[in-house]
């Protein structure tokens, strides 16, 4: 069926074939069209032009759109939306003056997270999952990556696994799986790191491998969770699995893991709230996408990635939110391109392009997603009445949606 989109105020993100990611300068600019129209076909785009060249008559279904801004659905490429129960205690404990690596070592953090996900059941976990990602569709994301990693065991591992794979069977976003058992050393291993990499290797990777449950995998290489030598060992072994690596990296400390990371062909490294020139040097040289996460600098208070040296170092930026319970408990990303707006100085035509055309490479999905462009999936924000797009970020404590369409359904 077709349905034919009129009298737009503003189509952004105009692009034509061929354009997968932007870097640089080309990140200021946003192709706007006035007074436009949107074509699509069942699950696809297949036009778009200029009020004037518009013909009504082709199409099954005719929606107005005055005064509505027309934008492709946000790509989150990182998050841990599948995980059981909140830490709203570590929240508290923050407050209190406790910090990241003190409540870790009190049995906070990540491993506090995977006791909760270990006791509980596949179908809870499905059943708390379904209604994050309901919410985050409603606010307008339409391709997301969601990582394992509050397993760390196999069989906790696989189930988060699993539940990422019937979402994605389920529901009409996209959605990318990656396996993150790397995230913490579990207490089976304590004091045993070198000896869980191991096990991820030999017992983890082959089991994932073999139900198909995985599009790439990650590992947390950070002081006081795994080297730059565990992130070495663990790639390598993943892309004899065909599994192409996403990096946590760069969140507290520099330990020279990007430029590794690029020569395994990462598909992207993911915080960088820490960045030195060697850094910078690495990712010009490569194809690898760097990966902000601002909501996690708001809410646990830490420096946010320093967005203006990268892109003014000609390199590419992605947005992404990092949703899950400890350090970012929010899936919005209108919240997450406001606040690259107000605390990390980016216009909103490179929040935008950051959130959109960047992060849908970050997640593999760029030549499908990110974009209007004829040929790649319907999946579009109609915003309400609003002056610009400008004033999106501006307008941060409001939700300036009024439809999401994902794959050319009304969500």
């Amino acid at each position: 069926m077709k349905t034919i989109f009129v009298n737009i105020k503003e189509l952004l993100q105009i692009r034509e074939p061929g354009t997968v990611k932007l870097k640089g300068d080309e990140m200021s600019i946003l192709p706007v069209l006035e007074n436009a129209f949107l074509l699509t076909e069942d699950e696809m785009i297949i036009d778009f032009g200029e009020m004037r060249y518009a013909d009504l008559s082709v199409a099954d279904t005719v929606i107005d759109l005055s005064g509505r801004t027309v934008l492709p659905t946000w790509c989150d490429s990182h998050t841990h939306l599948v995980y059981a129960g909140n830490r709203e205690q570590e929240f508290v404990d923050r407050i209190n003056g406790l910090s990241y690596e003190e409540i870790a070592s009190k049995g906070g953090g990540i491993l506090n997270s995977a006791r909760k996900l270990q006791e509980t059941s596949e179908y809870d976990l499905y059943e708390q999952a379904r209604l994050r990602l309901t919410n985050v569709m409603k606010m307008g994301t339409g391709a997301i990556e969601i990582k394992s990693g509050y397993g760390l065991t196999l069989e906790a591992e696989l189930k988060i696994l699993r539940v990422i794979k019937r979402l994605k069977e389920e529901f009409p976003v996209t959605v990318k799986a990656t396996f993150l058992g790397a995230h913490a050393v579990p207490d089976a291993f304590k004091n045993n790191r070198e000896g869980y990499i191991d096990h991820i290797i030999r017992e983890m990777l082959p089991a994932i491998a073999d139900e198909k449950l995985a599009d790439y995998v990650d590992i947390f290489c950070e002081k006081g969770y795994f080297t730059v030598e565990n992130m070495e060992k663990l790639l390598s072994a993943a892309s004899e699995f065909g599994l192409q690596g996403k990096v946590h990296v760069n969140q507290f400390n520099i330990i020279g893991a990007i430029s590794s990371a690029v020569t395994h062909k990462a598909l992207s490294v993911d915080h960088l709230e820490v960045l030195d020139d060697a850094d910078i040097s690495a990712l010009s040289e490569s194809e690898t996408m760097p990966v902000a996460l601002p909501l996690c600098s708001f809410f646990i208070s830490i420096p946010y990635t320093p967005a203006r040296k990268i892109i003014e170092a000609g390199l590419p930026l992605a947005l992404a939110t990092d949703f899950n319970p400890g350090t970012a408990p929010s899936g919005n990303m209108n919240l997450v391109v406001a606040t690259a707006c107000i605390k990390m100085k980016m216009t909103p035509e490179e929040a935008i392009n950051a959130a959109t055309i960047n992060a849908a490479y970050a997640m593999g999905i760029s030549r499908t997603h990110g974009s209007i462009t004829k040929g790649k999936s319907a999946s579009f924000i109609i915003t309400k009445e609003i002056p610009s797009y400008g004033y999106l970020p501006y307008d941060f404590g409001n939700l300036n949606i009024e439809d999401v369409y994902i794959a050319g359904k009304k969500i």
